[in-house]
């Protein structure tokens, strides 16, 4: 008895010195980390991590359903689809055909309302609120640059950042993009509750506006522009721009930091469901136009669907672009395989919701499951 009991004094002293260095050493965010996901089975975030995090709503107007297609649900899925959605652990597939449901299935329990985390789908919401904030008058154009709103970049090489360099990954920072590391920078912002500490300690190592590089802290930082320049709080902007005029039918939550500083996790999470997903790109694939209102600048749309640099055809304002024979698609891409993927000459939206992306999951890079959804969505559309 007497063993145990200096056994488990012992155990005590250690986990209380573990506490204590976590915070003296600024990595107490850690402690997040175990208690919201990796206690929880997982080794990175996961569909439905939002229920253990801070949200904040973003509310509904007035719901307007899509309508069913003539030929809704008429055809199934192939045996390819099928296989890969099991494999990847698929939980929605969407197709809508001429702003109507022409194909729709839920899985794993999930239905067409459940909410599951976009993980960064959500900088796409975030580049049309820079758009937005242009059509507001709160920001000059792209060429602002993010010292008027963050004046921690204002010296050196960080004074040359713009705004538009934030939507189109060219910030030049130091920014680590590892998902699966407990002491990167991208682990810290997840869990963290402060984030603005987190993105102006970043330093610039590159001039930017100069080349592409897959950055979530850029988007982080255009966040904190957004709302500085503005005075409102994103998860407001987003609700009264787009999730309200957009005629969501279900209301959704996004993350913030923390209720202390209650800024949103703005490169992620945004917990909602495939068709209210797919609202965002029906209003690019028609030109910012939505139930004849004019709801985001048709210029900047285009501008933001067309790659910023050459050598990087892949992305151009907070949105993804791949080719496909004579099918030019763009699209919202998140983790672990969360997509809405936009064929505008074909009228043709594809969401795909999940568990994972299957192999070949390196970051900023088209998976193979990519090419699944849409050649399958294609060959189900032609039968």
């Amino acid at each position: 008895m007497k063993f145990l009991k200096k056994l488990l004094k012992w155990v005590a002293i250690l986990f209380g010195l573990l506490i204590i260095t976590l915070y003296v050493t600024d990595t107490d965010y850690l402690l997040k980390a175990v208690r919201t996901i990796y206690m929880k089975g997982h080794t990175t975030a996961y569909l439905e991590d939002y229920k253990h995090f801070d949200n904040k709503p973003l509310d509904t107007g007035t719901p307007q359903p899509w309508p069913n297609h003539k030929d809704y649900n008429s055809v199934k899925e192939t045996e390819t689809l099928k296989n890969v959605n099991a494999q990847n652990g698929t939980i929605a597939y969407v197709i809508i055909k001429n702003d109507s449901i022409w194909f729709e299935n839920y899985y794993d329990g999930f239905d067409e309302d459940s909410k599951s985390n976009s993980f960064s789908m959500a900088k796409s919401y975030v580049s049309a609120l820079l758009g937005k904030a242009i059509m507001d008058g709160y920001i000059k154009n792209l060429d602002q640059p993010v010292c008027d709103f963050i004046p921690e970049f204002c010296e050196g090489e960080a004074a040359k950042m713009t705004v538009g360099d934030l939507s189109s990954m060219a910030s030049g920072t130091n920014w680590d993009e590892r998902y699966y590391s407990p002491f990167s920078i991208t682990t810290r912002a997840y869990f963290d509750d402060d984030l603005t500490k987190v993105m102006t300690g970043l330093k610039v190592v590159r001039e930017p506006g100069t080349s592409y590089k897959y950055a979530s802290g850029d988007t982080q930082m255009l966040a904190i522009a957004i709302e500085r320049a503005s005075g409102k709080k994103l998860y407001d902007y987003l609700t009264e721009s787009f999730w309200e005029p957009l005629g969501s039918e279900n209301q959704a939550l996004w993350q913030v930091d923390s209720e202390d500083h209650d800024l949103v996790k703005a490169y992620c999470c945004i917990a909602s469901n495939a068709k209210d997903f797919a609202r965002m790109g029906k209003l690019y694939k028609d030109h910012g136009k939505w139930n004849g209102k004019q709801l985001l600048d048709s210029a900047f749309i285009a501008k933001s669907i067309t790659p910023r640099f050459t050598e990087s055809p892949e992305y151009g304002y907070g949105w993804w672009l791949k080719t496909v024979g004579d099918k030019h698609f763009f699209m919202m891409r998140g983790h672990l395989g969360q997509y809405v993927i936009v064929e505008p000459n074909d009228n043709v939206i594809i969401v795909r919701l999940g568990h994972s992306k299957g192999p070949g999951d390196a970051v900023a890079s088209f998976t193979p499951d990519i090419s699944a959804y849409i050649d399958e969505a294609y060959k189900m559309l032609e039968q």
